[in-house]
């Protein structure tokens, strides 16, 4: 019951708040905005064919989940934010390996700002490609005619274009609205298509299939439940900052605790597992309407490798996830840094010597916090792989990366909006002294 009700004081707190109400608002306009476009259609396109095509293809549904639910529709924004995904991975993995990018990393508003220049400039040539590889996908399927070759450079550059309008809303939403506007939009695109997911298992309902569907609503529940404490879990560290003199003032004393959640990275891993473990596929279907038999050859077996109900899917996309969440977390949380900032302070963690003994610390414990959580959120991406290959649903393979992404995204909202009501309450106090 507390739950509910500081969720309605928070909610309550940025209505009164103009600021917040103004961002909030403004949000909400921006993701209308996204949703308006995806129902513009690509010309030409058998949208009737295209609808079957999803019925029995999961992993046009998993890709449709990252474009927005833009896909099934084949709007202008139909390859959606998976250039831009692809593109974020290969440079922040860049930054930690190559010295000029990390130098660049660290000179702070400037530097982000040219590594964001750098990952759209990377988005563009893959956006580009993977137009041109969804042109021959829809061609093998009939669901498009061939195209003159001109015609077939404006069909991959306009959805290009669509990517980038992609890019534009969520940095606008990300600059002027609440939270993370890449998450959100894909927040958005899932929502947008839970109604059509819930009526299609409606009209499919039947004697059957009634015992699957229940286990997949209690299953969803159970996801719930556990991403909600995967993502609230953390270990409080104590910290303890000595007493001093100053000015004739006696200083510190004081006691706090550092909070290491166990799971720092939130939803990015998932996101950029799914996305990095879609592109073989993706690249896959090009293949497989190549007039050349070894590339032919090379695409079916890309094909059949990486099906979303195969083991080696599911095993590889449980080791990106873990991959992606130590990576993270290690971006999020610097040890050293934190160490360094205890010690300026004047601070101490009990039993444990500040300066590098204090870092090294916090450095296992991070690695032994983020292991539990790396695989809890490993295990719970793939659990609905498995549960679909037991019961034969196939609802398993949507609902469980729908509703991790779904949840992450909505209690990192939250926390946004609780820390902005806090420093709006800050602000004016600072003011009204």
């Amino acid at each position: 019951m507390q739950e509910e009700r500081s969720l309605l004081n928070v909610l309550r707190d940025v209505w009164h708040n103009r600021t917040l109400r103004s961002k909030v608002l403004f949000t909400f306009a921006m993701l209308f905005v996204f949703r308006l476009c995806s129902f513009i259609t690509v010309p030409s396109i058998d949208t009737v064919r295209l609808r079957e095509l999803f019925s029995t293809n999961q992993f046009l549904v998993l890709l449709d989940i990252f474009s927005g639910g833009t896909l099934v529709n084949f709007s202008i924004l139909a390859i959606g934010l998976n250039p831009y995904i692809n593109a974020s991975i290969a440079i922040q993995l860049l930054t930690s390996v190559y010295p000029p990018l990390e130098a660049l990393a660290k000179e702070g508003e400037y530097g982000r700002f040219k590594i964001n220049q750098y990952t759209r400039l990377l988005t563009l040539p893959i956006a580009f490609l993977q137009g041109i590889g969804m042109y021959f996908f829809l061609l093998n399927q009939k669901i498009l005619s061939p195209l003159p070759f001109f015609d077939l450079l404006v069909f991959a550059a306009s959805l290009a274009a669509g990517t980038f309008v992609l890019v534009w809303i969520g940095e606008l939403i990300s600059e002027y609205g609440v939270g993370n506007g890449i998450s959100l939009i894909i927040l958005a695109g899932i929502v947008g298509r839970l109604p059509i997911m819930i009526l299609q298992s409606g009209t499919t309902l039947s004697q059957e299939t009634i015992l699957p569907t229940i286990l997949s609503i209690v299953f969803s529940c159970l996801v719930v439940y556990f991403v909600v404490i995967l993502n609230e879990a953390q270990r409080r560290i104590p910290v303890f900052y000595a007493k001093r003199v100053r000015g004739g003032k006696l200083y510190g004393g004081a006691s706090n605790y550092l909070p290491l959640k166990l799971s720092q990275a939130g939803v990015i891993p998932i996101i950029f597992a799914v996305s990095f473990v879609l592109f073989p596929q993706l690249l896959g279907n090009i293949f497989v309407s190549s007039p050349n038999g070894v590339l032919q050859g090379i695409g079916s077996f890309l094909v059949s490798l990486f099906a979303t109900n195969g083991i080696a899917y599911n095993l590889i996309y449980f080791f990106l996830v873990v991959l992606f969440t130590f990576f993270y977390s290690s971006l999020v949380f610097n040890p050293q840094k934190i160490s360094e900032e205890i010690q300026k302070q004047g601070g101490f963690i009990p039993g444990i010597r500040p300066g590098s003994a204090t870092k090294l610390f916090l450095q296992s414990t991070l690695y032994r916090i983020t292991a539990v959580g790396a695989l809890a959120l490993g295990l719970i991406a793939v659990l609905p792989n498995i549960m679909s290959a037991i019961t034969g649903s196939q609802s398993y393979l949507v609902g469980g990366t729908s509703i991790l992404i779904l949840v992450s995204v909505i209690l990192e909202t939250y926390r946004v909006l609780q820390s902005s009501i806090i420093t709006e309450g800050y602000d004016k106090l600072q003011y009204r002294f």
